[in-house]
């Protein structure tokens, strides 16, 4: 679907060249009486390079049509992580290339969003918060003042995160996984 270039904005997957582009970072400018231009920042989906590119406001863009599926993750092996399809129950395999950093964040049952490019897997979207449980972390000093000091904990996906200084071995907390950040002690 083609759309004028000012109508870019982040997050965006468009068709560049020929490459699925992913818009990191988009700017409007007008330079005193000349043409407005879009200055953007693209990162190609294949490869994960990042580049600028400068449309002008007449240029036109492709807007990529995507599907998205909810995916369930069942496990990794040595030939990747293993997501079964919600909806008609078909098994997919990505590989750490594909999933980047939100591999780390996998747990067994845990539901993401895939999204699809004709007919073929091009990322995953992980929830915006996950419950996870503290495996280790310095204890709680008795006394100590609160301050917004955060301590070091290591949770059960091996993930490593700051977090408040109440926060004990064994409690479950919420997670936001894009982040690496911890939002609150789980109920």
């Amino acid at each position: 679907m083609a759309i004028p270039a000012t109508q870019i904005r982040r997050g965006m997957i468009i068709l560049f060249e020929g490459n699925l582009c992913k818009v990191v970072d988009f700017r409007h400018h007008t330079p005193g009486n000349l043409r407005a231009m879009v200055q953007t920042k693209l990162r190609n989906l294949k490869t994960g390079s990042s580049f600028e590119h400068r449309f002008r406001s007449a240029d036109t863009v492709e807007k990529a049509t995507l599907e998205q599926h909810e995916m369930e993750y069942l496990y990794s092996d040595g030939s990747g992580h293993h997501f079964m399809n919600t909806e008609n129950y078909e098994q997919l395999a990505l590989s750490d290339e594909d999933l980047g950093d939100m591999a780390q964040w996998l747990a067994p049952g845990l539901h993401i969003q895939a999204d699809f490019y004709e007919g073929q897997p091009i990322g995953i979207e992980l929830p915006d918060s996950i419950e996870l449980t503290v495996k280790s972390t310095e204890p709680t000093m008795k006394g100590a003042t609160v301050s917004n000091v955060n301590k070091p904990a290591t949770l059960e996906n091996g993930v490593t995160i700051p977090v408040p200084p109440f926060i004990n071995e064994g409690d479950r907390i919420r997670v936001n996984p894009a982040e690496g950040r911890y939002i609150e002690r789980a109920k």
